[in-house]
């Protein structure tokens, strides 16, 4: 798809843009039907920041597509109060956006069930996860070798990257200010490796 073709395409509305992963499947089967390359993205997304905005277009140049699969609330462990906007805004904000072709809620923990059935050209991670060893879910192994099993590559964009979680953290944090000052004290004075 030429630049011209990309920016004439009709775009869906932001409720046409959510679908389920069986629909979703059928569409990016006929997209790639007709040599359509798609990149999938995926994640919690709980609050949009300028990074994710950055990963978006990123991931645009690896695909004609872009799809983002969000992780349902049940598999969210990110702390108390997580995530703070519930599964189905959290695919609204993410529909909204105009680099994002089309969303859905995933059925599992993580990605790689995701990836089996959807096929993608390209996964596209942020560069914080370019170092496997800097990965503490541990998962970016099973994600890489299920894309490479549908014929895919794992990429991973360079730019402007920021932390939902640091954000939610610092902004609406469910502990009080106290237990904020002191873990923020805390963290100042002792490295991970002297935690753990």
């Amino acid at each position: 798809m030429n630049q011209t073709e990309t920016m004439n395409r009709p775009r869906a509305g932001v409720h046409n843009k959510i679908k389920k992963l069986a629909e979703l499947q059928q569409v990016l089967e006929s997209a790639r039907a007709s040599d359509i390359k798609v990149a999938l993205c995926h994640g919690v997304f709980d609050l949009i920041h300028p990074g994710h905005i950055v990963h978006f277009q990123e991931a645009r140049k690896h695909g004609d597509i872009v799809v983002v699969t969000v992780t349902p609330d049940r598999f969210v462990n990110k702390g108390p109060g997580r995530p703070i906007f519930n599964e189905h805004l959290r695919l609204q904000n993410l529909a909204s956006l105009e680099t994002v072709d089309f969303v859905a809620l995933n059925e599992w923990p993580t990605a790689t069930e995701a990836i089996n059935l959807l096929k993608p050209h390209a996964f596209v991670k942020g560069k914080d996860y370019a170092n496997p060893e800097d990965d503490i879910t541990g998962k970016i192994h099973e994600e890489e070798a299920a894309v490479l099993s549908v014929g895919g590559q794992l990429v991973f964009t360079d730019g402007f990257t920021s932390s939902s979680s640091h954000l939610i953290n610092r902004f609406f944090s469910a502990y009080p200010a106290s237990v904020q000052e002191y873990l923020h004290d805390f963290r100042r004075r002792n490295s991970v490796d002297q935690i753990i």
